[in-house]
């Protein structure tokens, strides 16, 4: 009789690394891990997860302006006969709309890209746009790229809330 023989499939083996290697390749079954373990396991996800929700909610940038407190002066803006003219994928119109918070709904919008920033819309060719933000006032004067809200009420007369 071999010292060497397999339990599964009675084969018998020169050496213990031989019969290892062929319970390894043919008859490896996945080790049971005990329930223990699977609940250490368990709880540390949850915490892990715990730990991530915790941390984004402290590391979130908070608003510091109230809901609604540019309301009136994006109401104003707009009344004024001012057009923002703007792309989905420009950087400098996403900061230009942070600033309204959220009042940005108020404000007389353009968008000017087509899906997948496939070219131009025809209302923005027609305006003769050609950089992004763009906002056009009344008295048909342009300024580009981002307006500060102080510049905004001084061209349309607005006030700015405290």
């Amino acid at each position: 009789m071999s010292e060497h023989k397999c339990k599964e499939c009675d084969r018998d083996f020169t050496s213990k690394q031989g019969l290892e290697d062929h319970n390894r390749n043919k008859h490896y079954v996945t080790p049971k891990v005990p329930v223990s373990e699977k609940m250490n396991n368990k709880y540390m996800w949850v915490f892990f997860v715990l730990v991530i929700v915790v941390v984004g909610i402290y590391f979130i940038p908070s608003n510091d302006v109230e809901l609604g407190t540019y309301d009136d002066f994006a109401n104003c803006v707009t009344e004024s006969g001012a057009t923002f003219y703007g792309a989905y994928w420009c950087p400098h119109c996403k900061e230009q709309k942070d600033v309204f918070a959220d009042s940005v709904g108020l404000i007389n919008y353009v968008e000017c890209s087509l899906p997948n920033n496939a070219g131009q819309t025809e209302a923005c060719k027609d305006a003769g746009i050609q950089s992004y933000p763009t906002w056009e006032f009344e008295d048909e004067s342009r300024q580009s790229g981002f307006v500060p809200l102080v510049n905004l009420a001084e061209k349309t007369g607005c006030v700015l809330p405290e």
